[in-house]
């Protein structure tokens, strides 16, 4: 059963675990976390999310809230891509020293570009180990914005499915209605799907391969523009200008060597 492996989570921000608090009680994985979830307001969540896996008996990794967010906003605006190789790199060495069987991480749902990036970095890092090593590690999404419970059939896959009892579920409201700076999210989450919904944590698999573009541009480049225009910004992140070369060079880094 792949809950008795060695696993990994990997997340853009603290608190993104609280979605996949069922399954890090069960899989007590080792924890990635990009940045420190501090956002605009400048306020680290790091000590909360420090706090659900001393409870879990999940672990931090050697990333663990390295990044403010406005610095991974910054460095993705200037095309720092070595900063992103970097991660990537040191996911890689991770994944082989623990030796890591399958591995969870944010979906790139066009929401928010570090949620985005943080699956490029994952998808590159197994692709990188796949071609050091040869190894295939099975990998794994789940929303962040869509419906906790929502998972398309894939013939070729079968998603992680997690089903929580009534204790369960309750402590997994619990410790998200009271993690400290997430009020507003939980909030407008549980308002929006109801708790039973929560219920259901279903990971879904990643194929590995090159990502495609999206078919229009993220909600994220539309939210930009409307804060460039109410004079919230200056510029505007846009996948193709910024997001796009970061995938053609993440791909070659972690396929360099392969043979065709």
């Amino acid at each position: 059963m792949i809950l008795n492996r060695s696993a990994a989570l990997v997340v853009a921000h603290p608190g993104h675990e609280l979605r996949a608090l069922g399954w890090l009680r069960l899989a007590r994985p080792v924890v990635y976390v990009l940045t420190d979830g501090s956002g605009a307001m400048g306020c680290s969540r790091v000590p909360s999310t420090k706090r659900v896996l001393d409870e879990t008996g999940a672990r931090c990794g050697s990333i663990f809230g390295r990044f403010t967010d406005r610095e991974v906003y910054a460095r993705l605006m200037r095309a720092d891509i070595k900063l992103f190789i970097e991660l990537a790199e040191e996911l890689t060495a991770a994944f082989v020293n623990e030796r890591i069987e399958y591995i969870v991480g944010d979906a790139s749902e066009g929401y928010n570009p570090t949620h985005d990036v943080c699956r490029l970095i994952i998808d590159a890092a197994i692709a990188r180990v796949r071609a050091i090593t040869g190894r295939d590690i099975p990998s794994y999404d789940f929303t962040l914005v869509g419906r906790p419970d929502e998972c398309a059939e894939d013939p070729h896959a079968e998603p992680l499915w997690i089903h929580l009892d009534e204790e369960m579920l309750a402590r997994k409201i619990e410790t998200a209605r009271t993690y400290p700076g997430m009020a507003d999210e939980v909030e407008a989450a549980i308002a929006k799907f109801g708790t039973d919904m929560f219920r259901t944590e279903c990971f879904r698999p990643v194929a590995p391969g090159p990502v495609n573009d999206p078919d229009s541009p993220p909600f994220y480049e539309t939210y930009g523009k409307q804060r460039v225009q109410s004079g919230v910004y200056a510029e505007t992140l846009r996948y193709a200008q910024h997001v796009k070369p970061l995938v053609a060079s993440l791909h070659a880094w972690a396929t360099a060597g392969v043979q065709p």
